[in-house]
């Protein structure tokens, strides 16, 4: 059977949006770069090399700094460093990266956590406009023309061995809302459970991370 890695590896690397974007907007596609394509091999056959069922966790789309750099959601470089994956990018901290992994600490570790999770985002893709992160739907027609690619998308991740009886999704207000209308048209999952998004803690509740961590692990404990 094939194993969590090798689809996920498959899927990335076959990722690509053919529909021309809204004037100004960019395209993060870290897959293109023999180094990002290096750290993910490294990191899903160290986490995900195996056939178990897993939940599916689901952020908006990567930013420049983490996940649209490393190909790895939530996941920048300095979080890559200090779990042995060693990288020749600049050691900057995303802020949704630096909550996300003071999450999986306190769940357990990176092993547990990725054992029973699966991080992805609605658009497996980032953008920039200006030099600055774009989420898909802060441009409507954006949005609009990324729909099928994001549907599609969905469909091939949930052809793996996912539970469809819940996910989460990172983000309380749009990304939710968005995924609940495309949930609503598809049945992907019987529930969609929305978590507070780290970015927004970690800029205006800083003090009160720990609390949302543990709300974090609480809301998770629902998939077991």
């Amino acid at each position: 059977m094939t194993t969590w890695a090798q689809q996920i590896l498959t899927f990335q690397k076959n990722l690509s949006i053919a529909t021309r974007l809204p004037a100004g907007v960019e395209v993060l596609n870290p897959y293109r770069h023999a180094e990002a394509l290096h750290l993910c091999k490294n990191f899903y056959t160290t986490f995900y090399n195996d056939t178990q069922s897993r939940t599916m966790i689901l952020g908006i789309n990567p930013g420049r700094l983490g996940g649209g750099l490393t190909g790895i959601p939530f996941t920048d470089p300095l979080q890559l460093d200090q779990l042995g994956f060693s990288n020749s990018y600049a050691k900057k901290s995303e802020l949704s990266a630096s909550f996300i992994y003071r999450m999986i600490d306190a769940f357990g570790g990176p092993h547990l956590f990725y054992q029973k999770f699966y991080i992805t985002s609605v658009s497996p893709l980032g953008f920039i406009r200006q030099g600055k992160n774009l989420n898909y739907y802060d441009v409507p027609a954006l949005a609009k023309k990324l729909h099928t690619f994001i549907v599609d998308c969905l469909y091939r991740q949930l052809q793996w061995k996912v539970n469809r009886k819940i996910a989460f999704c990172i983000g309380e207000g749009e990304n939710f809302k968005f995924l609940k209308k495309l949930n609503a048209e598809n049945n992907f999952f019987e529930e969609i459970i929305p978590l507070a998004h780290p970015r927004f803690i970690m800029q205006y509740r800083l003090k009160k991370a720990d609390e949302f961590i543990s709300r974090y692990i609480e809301l998770l404990g629902q998939a077991n």
